[in-house]
């Protein structure tokens, strides 16, 4: 309400809220009417004098319509005398300090969040500020002529100040047609054009720069103003954002142009803000409205730890990061995460394929049905156990057990599967998975096998040789692809030639087939070679494989007397040169060597390959230079498995046979295994060579910090059959530095993996590297062009960036096995715009990947 206090010369507005101290001026009235005595009392230096004011209470940051202010009393204005009498009732200015009270932050643009008038704002405030920027305008294309023959276009243009290509197609009825292209261009006398980020951050100092344009006849004076308020709210920002100088001055000469700039400091706990920058000159005025989202300073990370393990032992694993992590203060911990599986060699189960049709009927495809669903059939129904695992992962509710790896732990990854081009990946995995249940139908398997017998049996040429597509010419490779199978199968026991008389007879015209194409071979380097020639290498691969697929029928079909000096040359071919050849090759040699009776170059040959293997304590032992091309024996898969059968049979070195499991199984870690073949001959080499690793029964103590983590303790965290699966987490409070140090205890033989995932959230400038097998380094360089060119200047922590500078982004990247689902984000600064901004599949140095570029 109203109180004139001791005065008959002014009337203060006091004003009773509950926040009083707030530190703001209140305005005042003087009348001097009430000045009988001309006694000219004091008033203070910090009352504000206005002429009149509306009716109302005078609150905290409120505005009122204001005619003329001033800070010294000489400059006051008298107030009318319609004005004398104000009234105001107690009630309602209760109401409304109430009001202010619940929201203080109603500020109009030209105050700042203080309270305090900005000099010189004026009315910039009502600036009509551009905000619509789209690339095509719109109109409704169905137009009529008039009886002129014209037509009136007639739509709105967005407000963008730009240049406009118009297109237009006319037709008649009987279909003629015409057309015109046109270009307009939207300006003003006065322009002004923002150059904003895609987006700001928490704590970033940031120059928002904007340019404003002349294209009058005259020179412009003017001010700039920027405005900050909240997006969602409409309130403003400008204190919270030190938007404390916003108003510029400027001037522009005709036909050019100037700069203005305004330094500000994003605040936290902001989402997103509008920013709106708007200038005056005379009656000219212009202005654009952007929205800019503000990102959070703070990120989620998810860090790992490995948790190798290998036969019956105690490891101790510390995660230095999550023990030191009290030396932070803004760290907040999300999540840590144990994930442990017992006995991965179960995976290979849940990988044994089901191959229902391929989209071709040619006879490489038919065999790898036959051969893919005969054996693992087979391997399925080898154990009884096997079958009961597979029971209890379909009918356990809300078992994962048959789900792709990649649909797993979502809440662990950085992007969702949704959002990667590996969905239908993950999707045909778990299908797959699903399918293994079809392997113990027996009647089902029967007849499947049966018909792809049926089909390979037209498909075989009257001299032996099978076409690839019906109506071909035989084919030599892939008749030995089929025959080497063949004699695989029966090797191992699925099939058996001497009960399988069709199989046999099918085979034997196959081999006998074979035998006189090696033997063409021979007599075409005879006709073409000298006899020193002859002594040189002339062991190809085909050859190889002839001599590999030989092996499997020596004793029980004898080779022709015509073919026998072709078939000798070739094997001291490959008893003489076997050292020149892949790694796939020297397998096959050592197996066809040590089946015809040599027992001194194959245990040499085996000598070699694992004097130059590699073994390590998690990956087993493997061979560097075993990757994958384009040819069939650059199969790194095949290649493991084919090795692990040569060291069975020749050596029978179970240690070694067990290391090189090891490798094998770590690949279904981080691959899918892709073809049937891959994953037959992976399969076969893990469940039926060296250890049988599906017979022991896990056997595992884990504890993290001083928890003791037992599944048979845990109702909720029952372990899964068969792997022995468990995963577990703790959250927010539960979570202590001490977490960081695991211990595993093994007590039984096999392989074990599994990982420690610490999830927190931290600020982007104090998160540091976390290695793992996989290791990442980013650097920036800056383009430059000098006398010698293009030339990569490295950003380092004093560099300065300027505007225009082409920023390059180097990231390595590092693993020590092979992986396929591998997602990396890379952040960039608000200051950067992306040059690629088209998401694409890329080429670049030797590695294939595919780039999505977002805002």
């Amino acid at each position: 309400y109203w109180n004139e206090g001791q005065s008959f010369v002014q009337r203060p507005s006091t004003l009773y809220q509950k926040n009083w101290n707030d530190y703001l001026y209140y305005a005042s009235r003087t009348y001097d009417k009430l000045d009988m005595f001309g006694l000219q009392n004091y008033v203070g230096y910090y009352s504000y004098y206005y002429g009149w004011i509306d009716d109302g209470v005078m609150l905290a940051g409120e505005v009122m319509e204001e005619k003329e202010v001033s800070r010294t009393r000489n400059d006051s204005k008298a107030a009318p005398e319609a004005m004398a009498q104000t009234a105001v009732t107690c009630d309602k200015a209760e109401n409304s300090v109430m009001k202010k009270d619940e929201d203080q932050s109603g500020l109009r643009d030209d105050r700042n969040i203080a309270g305090k008038d900005i000099p010189g704002a004026g009315d910039m405030g009502a600036v009509q500020a551009r905000s619509n920027f789209a690339e095509t305008a719109f109109f409704y294309p169905m137009l009529n002529t008039n009886e002129n023959g014209e037509i009136i276009v007639t739509f709105k243009v967005p407000e963008a100040l730009t240049r406009w290509k118009m297109l237009g197609m006319a037709h008649t009825k009987d279909l003629r047609t015409g057309t015109t292209s046109n270009e307009l261009v939207t300006q003003k006398d006065l322009m002004v054009t923002p150059n904003l980020p895609r987006f700001v951050r928490e704590n970033d100092i940031v120059t928002l720069t904007a340019k404003i344009a002349n294209t009058g006849e005259e020179e412009l004076n003017g001010q700039a103003r920027l405005y900050i308020t909240d997006a969602l709210t409409e309130k403003s920002l400008d204190y919270l954002f030190d938007n404390t100088a916003a108003l510029k001055p400027f001037k522009v000469k005709k036909g050019q142009s100037d700069n203005v700039k305004w330094d500000i400091m994003v605040p936290e706990g902001i989402e997103a803000i509008s920013v709106k920058i708007v200038a005056t000159a005379g009656k000219m005025s212009d202005g654009e409205v952007h929205v800019l989202p503000v990102l959070t300073n703070r990120m989620l990370v998810t860090e790992s730890m490995p948790l190798p393990i290998r036969d019956a032992v105690t490891k101790d694993f510390s995660f230095t990061k999550l023990l030191n992590s009290a030396s932070s203060k803004t760290l907040r911990h999300s999540k840590v995460t144990l994930e442990f599986t017992a006995n991965p060699a179960w995976y290979a189960v849940q990988a044994l394929p089901y191959i229902m049709e391929y989209p071709y009927e040619c006879a490489e495809q038919v065999f790898s049905r036959y051969y893919g669903n005969k054996l693992a059939s087979h391997i399925a129904n080898s154990s009884p156990k096997i079958k009961a695992v597979f029971d209890s992962w379909k009918n356990t509710p809300g078992s994962q057990a048959l789900l792709s790896n990649l649909e797993k732990n979502q809440e662990l990854k950085e992007v969702l599967l949704q959002e990667t081009p590996w969905v239908l990946e993950g999707k045909d995995e778990s299908a797959r998975k699903r399918r293994v249940g079809l392997l113990f139908d027996l009647n089902l398997m029967a007849n499947n096998v049966n018909s792809a017998f049926r089909k390979l049996e037209k498909l075989q040429c009257s001299n032996g040789g099978f076409v690839w597509f019906p109506g071909m010419p035989d084919d030599r490779y892939i008749t030995q692809h089929i025959a080497t199978g063949f004699g695989h199968l029966n090797k191992l026991g699925v099939i058996s030639f001497d009960t399988d008389h069709q199989a046999w007879n099918m085979m034997q015209r196959a081999v006998k087939y074979l035998d006189n194409e090696m033997r063409k071979d021979y007599e075409w380097m005879k006709k073409h070679y000298t006899k020193e020639e002859m002594e040189k290498d002339r062991l190809w691969e085909i050859q190889i494989q002839y001599l590999y697929m030989r092996s499997f029928y020596t004793g029980r079909l004898e080779i022709a007397s015509s073919n026998k000096e072709a078939y000798n040359y070739f094997m001291g071919q490959a008893r003489k040169y076997w050292l020149n050849k892949n790694r796939y090759s020297q397998g096959m040699i050592a197996l066809a060597l040590y089946r015809a009776g040599d027992k001194i170059i194959p245990p040499k040959v085996i000598a070699s390959l694992k004097e130059n293997s590699m073994t390590n304590e998690e990956m087993g032992m493997y061979w560097k230079d075993n990757s994958g091309g384009y040819y069939w024996w650059q199969a790194p898969i095949e290649t493991q498995a084919l090795l692990i059968e040569a060291f069975d049979e020749v050596t029978a070195n179970q240690k070694d046979v067990d290391d090189m499991k090891v490798w094998l199984l770590k690949q279904k870690q981080t691959q899918d295994w892709r073809t049937t073949k891959a994953t037959t001959e992976a399969i076969y080499a893990l469940l039926l060579k060296g250890t049988d690793w599906l017979a022991t029964e896990p056997n595992i103590e884990i504890q993290v910090g001083s928890i003791k983590v037992d599944p048979k303790n845990m109702p909720d965290q029952k372990a899964e059959a068969g792997t022995g699966y468990i995963k577990t987490s703790w959250s927010g409070g539960e979570i202590k530095p001490e977490m960081g140090n695991v211990k595993v205890t093994k007590k039984d033989k096999g392989v074990s993996w599994g990982a420690l995932y610490w999830q927190y959230f931290e600020q982007l400038d104090k998160i540091t590297p976390h290695e793992t097998p996989l290791k990442l380094n980013k650097k920036l360089f800056i383009e430059r062009f000098g006398e010698k060119g293009k030339t990569l200047e490295e950003v380092k922590e004093n560099t300065q960036i300027k505007v225009g500078d082409k920023v390059i982004v180097r990231i390595e990247l590092r693993v020590d096995r092979k992986m396929e689902y591998v997602h990396m984000k890379d952040m960039r600064a608000s200051g950067l715009e992306p040059i690629n901004v088209i998401s694409q599949y890329k080429w670049q140095d030797g590695l294939g990947y595919y780039e999505s570029t977002k805002d």
